[in-house]
């Protein structure tokens, strides 16, 4: 991990959590962040917008970020259901996941519809976590860099900065399976994205760049040392206070 880029260990909780639980999930986290006194990483926790404006004041003064799951691209309008990136910032979001593998694919999100809606938080002030990764068949066929070089061409708004973007590298295979690629294949994974991001972002040295994918305790040392990994975007482990505290201080 280069230590010239902060490292980012970001929870995606998805659709878990009722009030109750969740606010003892945060606290947790928060006092664990804040006994840690880590200055030299950032941790987020996304949880569902139900929760959010509860758990952003939570956490408040403990150092622990809050970001949302996903943005609709208009700031307002006839779509119901949505959330803007405009209403998560009122939250009390600074960050927003888009484009990840469960929205492309439950929800058929283009990688034109994960372009604008980094462009949204933008637009809100938020930091856009954009998703990319493959599919257990495209890395058999052999496609992985070819499908994580499209991703990222169509998903990443003109006028990225490092300062303005986070990539997070999810094999959709891999979420939720307990299977994970070699540390040698994240690298190369990394390595790809680094030189495409090269033809994007004029700084694309300083864009961090996410592993995720059944990121836990047990693994998450040798998989955050991995050369060209900035951090990791945990899913299940993100909502055990304990389990993702020991990810947090990996990095």
């Amino acid at each position: 991990m280069a230590r010239s880029r902060r490292p980012l260990i970001a929870g995606n909780w998805k659709m878990n959590g009722l009030t109750a639980d969740a606010l003892a999930l945060a606290g947790s986290v928060a006092e664990g962040v804040k006994q840690a006194g880590w200055a030299d990483r950032e941790v987020l926790i996304c949880p569902p917008a139900t929760l959010l404006i509860g758990i952003a004041r939570a956490v408040k003064g403990s150092g622990v970020l809050v970001g949302g799951q996903s943005c609709h691209a208009a700031a307002s309008g006839a779509h119901t259901g949505d959330i803007s990136a405009e209403m998560l910032r009122d939250a009390g979001a600074s960050h927003v996941i888009v484009g990840h593998s469960e929205r492309r694919t439950d929800c058929g999100e283009t990688d034109a519809v994960v372009r604008a809606k980094a462009e949204a938080a933008w637009r809100a002030g938020l930091l856009p976590v954009v998703c990319i990764g493959e599919t257990l068949a495209e890395r058999e066929a052999g496609r992985t860099l070819t499908v994580l070089e499209t991703q990222l061409k169509g998903s990443v708004p003109a006028g990225a900065t490092a300062a303005r973007l986070v990539v997070a590298y999810e094999p959709v295979w891999a979420i939720g399976t307990g299977k994970t690629p070699t540390t040698a294949e994240v690298a190369a994974a990394h390595a790809h994205i680094r030189r495409v991001l090269g033809g994007l972002v004029p700084d694309a040295n300083a864009v961090r760049l996410l592993y995720g994918g059944s990121v836990k305790g047990s693994n998450a040392g040798e998989l955050l040392a991995a050369d060209d990994v900035d951090g990791a975007l945990v899913g299940g482990a993100s909502l055990k206070a304990d389990e993702f505290l020991a990810i947090a201080k990996a990095a």
